[in-house]
């Protein structure tokens, strides 16, 4: 067992039954004329979450904790993306219009690909999600289960958004989860800061918060 200095309390975990589930570290939300951008939000706010994962599934591999990664995308004729999804916001590029990097958010374009300092290796697991949340439509419960998977410890984007929905849906399936503080982030700090405090409240009523920096 490991014990992690973490908010409310230290976070304790086996290993062997824990995974790391890296959320949408994709170019679409990451780079410059990808999706994020073309919300209008500044993107360079999410650059320092980069390094941070990347050093956070290095310390899962070397611990042997498995590593998922989701990517949220759709098909390529959308018939996955719901009419309110397809239409929310004021982009200045819409769900599947072209981009700079391909279709913007569709499967298979080089947009919803993870950059390059994340990208999978033999033996994570990636999941394709066309929701928030990634197990909405997914697999991910099943192969959790197969693998006898008690225990998730978050990082990704963005925070209030994708890994949040994600967290709250694993904790509603009986998953005890945590979240690294420098491994996530949002186009909004403040909304990262409200999200952390809200997941660690009420004595972690949806996990666990904890730092790079006290991880051994």
């Amino acid at each position: 067992m490991i014990t992690i200095p973490a908010q409310p309390d230290p976070f304790r975990f086996d290993p062997r039954r824990t995974a790391l589930v890296m959320i949408d570290m994709q170019r679409d939300f990451i780079e410059p004329g990808g999706f994020g951008a073309t919300l209008g939000n500044d993107v360079s706010l999410l650059a320092p979450v980069v390094d941070a994962a990347a050093a956070l599934v290095a310390w899962c591999r070397a611990l042997g904790i498995w590593v998922i990664h989701t990517k949220e995308c759709h098909r390529p004729d959308l018939s996955d993306c719901p009419p309110a999804k397809l239409r929310r916001g004021k982009p200045s590029l819409r769900i599947g219009d072209p981009g700079v990097m391909g279709r913007i958010l569709i499967d298979g374009e080089p947009g919803a690909d993870f950059v390059p300092a994340l990208a999978p290796a033999p033996g994570d697991l990636v999941i394709a999600k066309p929701g928030k949340g990634a197990f909405y439509a997914t697999v991910l419960e099943d192969e959790l289960k197969a693998r006898h998977i008690t225990h998730l410890i978050f990082g990704g984007v963005t925070t209030e958004v994708c890994v949040q929905t994600t967290m709250r849906e694993a904790n509603d399936r009986g998953f005890e989860c945590a979240i690294v503080e420098e491994a996530t982030g949002s186009y909004f700090p403040e909304f990262k800061d409200s999200a952390l405090a809200m997941i660690r409240a009420q004595g972690g009523i949806v996990g666990w918060t904890m730092k790079l920096a006290d991880m051994p």
